[in-house]
């Protein structure tokens, strides 16, 4: 299907401007932010003072390395608004985490947040293909998570119409995208396998469907996964990237054309990438973890946060802005076993290798007496399940991710839709059993 290339003249100034333009702009707004932050939120105050720092000690944008990082646990420890650097009167939305491992993080908006979160939305959009007058199926789940009302106020901002379909109801999904025709879906990648699956069953092949782009993210996925969303829909996939406590869905978006990872709109966002150890700051192109501090936020200025997806910085190729490399994992997910480092994604690459396997898998990790454990869940595609050697398959597979990841694992191949699938978000790709 066609999706539109964009023209020059549809890209806002800012998209093309020179590195030097994009600086000044980024140090100026960094200044602002570092003052906005130590004059209005206790816990900025005291953490530069303890590291014996202060927002006019900004000379340059490297000398951002002198101030100290935030973490999820300084947002939770300032629960609820103890980070908000403007009265809770002027904040006129409240996003926040599922708070599944303690209090959740919570996050808040003045009107002018809400306000460029839109326009950095439509702007991803825009660089995904869309235009106005498109149709946008928004399949995020809506309420506290930003998923749903990000991609939803953003593609209104662009002038497209907006389906509110939210999670769930994959039948209905189905329905909708059958009657109502989209351009555009935004949904987790997992959920778009689920997805797919229902349309074959209803007897529907999903390349025929109206779907043009598919704008993925709230979770990891592989150009694995990519390869096997457009062959099967039959759409160009496309990565955004964001998470709450920066902004939401939107901080970094990839462009159609090229589909070379999500360029950071680094005129809102400056972006680190730091060695997750020792948290010194790693050149561009170093693998490291991604650290980000927001340029425009009013009700909640983040600074240097340690977002814990790891990743390297890029040099720019469709627009001015740096690009970001698919997220390797979480330094937080990242699996030990029999001490060596896995992350689920190296196993979906190595699942989605395999002729007859579907994109769904999950690990399970154990504890035998001191030794770890790994199995692996996967399944067969529907038109693989009658001639597959299930037990051959998975020792092929348990041999690459010997080979090629370094531990040892039991593979198990299931029947089709044999894998729990995830009906209203982020995939459950990790069972450890051993906390």
């Amino acid at each position: 299907m066609p999706v539109l290339q964009p023209r020059p003249e549809e890209l806002e100034p800012i998209e093309r401007a020179s590195r030097d333009e994009l600086s000044a702009l980024q140090l100026e707004r960094l200044r602002r932010t570092l003052a906005h932050a130590y004059a209005n939120v206790p816990h900025y105050r005291q953490a530069f003072d303890a590291r014996g720092v202060h927002p006019s000690d900004l000379k340059t944008l490297s000398d951002i390395a002198r101030f100290p990082f935030t973490t999820k646990a300084d947002l939770r420890a300032n629960y609820p608004f103890g980070l908000f650097a403007v009265p809770r009167e002027q904040v006129v939305r409240v996003h926040a985490s599922s708070g599944t491992t303690g209090k959740p993080t919570v996050v808040g908006y003045t009107r002018q947040d809400i306000d460029h979160w839109a326009n950095l939305v439509a702007r991803s959009i825009r660089a995904a293909g869309g235009r106005a007058g498109d149709i946008v199926h928004v399949a995020y789940g809506y309420g506290l998570f930003t998923g749903g009302l990000g991609a939803h106020y953003g593609a209104e901002r662009l002038g497209c119409t907006v389906i509110p379909m939210s999670g769930g109801q994959t039948e209905k999904q189905v329905q909708l995208i059958t009657d109502f025709k989209p351009d555009i879906i935004m949904v987790t990648p997992s959920y778009m396998q689920v997805i797919v699956e229902e349309m074959r069953r209803q007897g529907l092949d999903p390349r025929d469907s109206s779907l043009k782009v598919g704008i993925f993210g709230a979770e990891p996925w592989t150009e694995a996964m990519r390869r096997d969303i457009e062959q099967s829909a039959g759409l160009k996939a496309v990565d955004i990237y964001g998470l709450s406590e920066v902004m939401g869905p939107g901080v970094a978006s990839e462009c159609v054309e090229t589909q070379d990872g999500p360029v950071i709109w680094e005129d809102h966002f400056y972006p680190e990438i730091i060695d997750p150890e020792t948290g010194e700051v790693l050149p561009d192109g170093a693998e490291g973890e991604l650290v980000f501090t927001s340029l425009t936020k009013e009700a909640l200025p983040i600074i240097r946060y340690r977002t814990r997806d790891l990743t390297r910085l890029l040099p720019p190729t469709a627009r001015s802005m740096r690009r970001m490399g698919k997220i390797v994992g979480r330094s937080d997910d990242m699996l030990i076993i029999r001490g060596v480092n896995v992350f689920p994604t190296q196993i979906e690459e190595l699942v989605l290798q395999q002729p007859g396997m579907a994109g769904q898998y999950q690990l399970i990790v154990s504890r035998e007496g001191l030794l770890d454990t790994l199995e692996v869940r996967c399944e067969l595609l529907p038109q693989a399940a009658a001639s597959a050697d299930r037990q051959a398959l998975g020792h092929q597979l348990s041999e690459r991710i010997k080979n090629l990841i370094g531990v040892t694992s039991t593979v198990v191949v299931g029947g089709p839709e044999s894998i729990e699938r995830t009906l209203v978000g982020k995939a459950r790709r990790v069972i450890d059993r051993r906390k």
